[in-house]
């Protein structure tokens, strides 16, 4: 399991110790030193079901500040997954990787329900 989260951010924290608290094995990535690649997103939103909407910080300044509320929409996937990649504070934290379960953002019941089956 990859940990990709941003060691600030308040729920990248409580994540961190909900994966220790049940002992889930993991290797943690820094998402601003480390970024996502276009491939890896791309694997990602493939992996996770999730609109690609879904991998966006929407509550983070860079979104705000780049107005992407209103850019996104008329975004080709391509331009998304390239925006994506070039920043890590633009991608929603954290997430939890694995070969078949992506989990974007962080919900207890969520990743037990995952996690529980994987």
């Amino acid at each position: 399991m990859q940990f990709v989260c941003y060691p600030a951010c308040t729920s990248c924290q409580k994540a961190k110790k909900w994966l220790e608290a049940n002992g889930v094995v993991f290797a943690e990535r820094h998402i601003v030193e480390d970024k996502p690649t276009i491939e890896e997103l791309k694997d990602w939103h493939k992996k996770s079901g999730l609109p690609l909407k879904k991998f966006f910080n929407t509550s983070g300044q860079l979104y705000r500040i780049q107005k992407l509320k209103d850019k996104l929409p008329i975004m080709s996937e391509d331009e998304q997954y390239k925006l994506l990649a070039s920043d890590g504070m633009l991608v929603k934290r954290p997430l939890l990787v694995s070969d078949s379960v992506v989990l974007v953002g962080f919900n207890a019941a969520t990743w037990q329900a995952a996690l529980g089956s994987d």
